[in-house]
């Protein structure tokens, strides 16, 4: 996760330099003015779990991970509703859709069957993160910027109230976590709109893992907590 952020600050801070330099051209120059505005945004997100597992399981395990995460690349949609608190922070409402398919290889089962020890977990959020976004002043055309904030996420394929488990092929999660975010990124005033990359770190702060009926699941029983992690790139428009 760490070494994805340095990639993606070093070609922040190159994309930054090289327009910082060329514009020369004001855009859209009262953009920014507005109490208000709106806009939307496109993305792509990598989401894995973090899984700490009980210290009694721990002590009697050798493989490293016990529970291995695939994570493949999911789609983020969503609207965008902007407040200017200042000239240099905003708040926004960011509701949105988002996508991804994990799989989860329990390594720990010494069993020959893939079907048993294998369980894709896919997941469809309605994403509600409230967010502060912290500005610099703007340098012809650009403007960096860095943001943080807290989500409320709906997880419409979560199976959590699914009375069929891990023993009958079905791995549970809560329908409703929460998150918070950290990123960065720039703001491009074009011709006609602003365009904002950014690259965002999500993770969950509560406990996701629904436990199987049974206390001794060799699934979810080892498991102390099961959050996602994930890195996003959002495009947005405004």
């Amino acid at each position: 996760m760490a070494r994805r952020f340095l990639v993606f600050a070093i070609l922040f801070s190159a994309i930054f330099t090289s327009f910082g330099q060329r514009e020369k051209i004001l855009n859209l120059p009262s953009f920014d003015k507005p109490l208000f505005h709106y806009g939307f945004y496109l993305g792509l997100n990598s989401n894995g779990y973090k899984v700490s597992y009980k210290p009694s399981f721990l002590d009697q395990q050798r493989i490293t991970p016990q529970v291995e995460v695939q994570s493949s690349v999911g789609f983020n949609v969503g609207l965008i509703g902007d407040l200017r608190l200042h000239n240099n922070l905003n708040l926004r409402f960011e509701p949105g859709l988002m996508s991804n398919t994990k799989t989860l290889v329990f390594n720990h089962m010494s069993s020959t069957n893939e079907n048993r020890r294998t369980r894709e977990v896919g997941a469809t959020f309605l994403h509600l993160p409230l967010i502060l976004k912290a500005s610099t002043n703007r340098i012809n055309n650009v403007r960096p910027y860095v943001l943080g904030g807290i989500s409320y996420d709906y997880n419409f394929s979560s199976n959590e109230n699914n009375s069929d488990d891990n023993f009958a092929g079905n791995f549970r999660t809560k329908t409703s976590n929460f998150m918070y975010e950290l990123g960065i990124g720039i703001d491009l005033y074009l011709n006609y709109f602003k365009l904002s990359p950014s690259i965002r770190g999500v993770f969950a702060i509560n406990n996701e893992l629904t436990y199987d009926n049974s206390p001794n699941s060799p699934w979810t029983d080892p498991i102390d907590f099961l959050g996602t992690r994930g890195v996003f790139l959002h495009l947005a428009f405004e």
